[in-house]
């Protein structure tokens, strides 16, 4: 009798479950792994905040909180504390709705991990509001990103404020200012001026401006490899990105490239050429130029034909030094591509 009681509760079941779409239950997965692949992905920098996996650190943990998406949209939209809104176009409610189902994956952190920076303990006034106000977690304790951005128009405090208010017009009209094209996804949110101060502001702007100095927007670009009768020619431009009458030159330049081993330069072109000499730290032969200076909008072309072509492994890779306002600048020349 039991047994018959059993299989009559259960027979309504059989047909409903055979009914279920084929995907009925691939879907959540589905929506999880994108959730993964945004939160670890080139298009959101939340982690620099809240952790690597979502454990917290500067800002609060999210894993395992099981928050309901209304309550995860409201703290992206309109977040009660020093974090910035972000808005539809910069991500969409699909894509929190996937954040939040990939968070709900996670176990609970059992305590919050460490702030991506921390505040050092001879640090100046600017540079502590930075860090505690969550600018330097994501830019850097120097802020050497946006340095470049301000040093390209040789930025003043009304159009740095803008940027922090109103990113997300202010981004693209300041990329619109320097002639390039807009394409990627705007990833820091608008900051609420009655959660963050203008004085704070003024003080971290006074910081970079007059304690770390602006650096020059200066670019390297390798061309892809053309293949030449005694073996391959590559094209290199070094250009400063500033506005021209606005933007800051570089001065005292000197740029590296760093050879594919057993290879040999065989001609060059472009002014400044210094030969090729062995560099221990970057364990390969490097061919220099000096460069006396270039600024806003001026740029220089270089060639260099060497006996073989970079290989996926050894590829050209190089560097541009140069003296800054107020210590030597680094940037890395874009690899050439194969």
């Amino acid at each position: 009798m039991k047994k018959l009681i059993i299989a009559l509760l259960m027979s309504p079941l059989v047909p409903a479950l055979a009914a279920l779409p084929a995907n009925a239950q691939a879907a959540p997965d589905a929506k999880v792994q994108a959730g993964k692949a945004l939160w670890d992905g080139p298009n959101t920098q939340c982690r620099n905040c809240h952790g690597s996996n979502g454990e917290g650190a500067f800002g609060p943990d999210l894993a395992g909180r099981k928050l309901s998406l209304a309550q995860f949209t409201q703290a992206v939209r309109k977040p009660w504390g020093i974090m910035p809104a972000f808005i539809g176009s910069q991500i969409s409610d699909d894509e929190l709705g996937s954040l939040a189902a990939y968070f709900d994956t996670l176990p609970a952190a059992a305590q919050p991990g460490k702030w991506r920076f921390e505040v050092p303990a001879n640090a100046a006034r600017g540079q502590q509001v930075a860090l505690n106000i969550g600018c330097a977690q994501c830019h850097g304790p120097t802020m050497n990103g946006p340095l470049g951005n301000m040093g390209a128009v040789d930025m003043d405090f009304d159009w740095f404020k803008a940027l922090v208010y109103t990113h997300t017009d202010a981004l693209p009209a300041h990329v619109a200012r320097l002639d390039e094209k807009f394409t990627q996804r705007i990833r820091m949110g608008n900051f609420n001026p009655m959660r963050v101060y203008e004085t704070q502001l003024t003080e971290i702007y006074n910081w970079l401006k007059n304690d770390v100095g602006f650096r020059a927007r200066v670019a390297g670009r390798l061309g892809k490899a053309v293949p030449a009768s005694n073996g391959a020619t590559y094209e290199l431009k070094v250009e400063n990105e500033g506005l021209a009458e606005r933007g800051l030159a570089a001065e005292g330049l000197a740029i590296r490239l760093m050879l594919p081993a057993g290879s040999e330069v065989i001609s060059t072109t472009g002014a400044g050429y210094q030969g090729v000499k062995p560099d221990e730290a970057a364990k390969a032969n490097v061919a220099t130029w000096t460069l006396p200076r270039i600024g806003g909008r001026e740029h220089q072309t270089y060639s260099i034909t060497l006996s073989k072509a970079g290989t996926a492994a050894d590829n050209l890779r190089g560097e541009i030094r140069w003296k800054g306002a107020r210590t030597a600048e680094n940037q890395a020349i874009n690899p050439a591509p194969l």
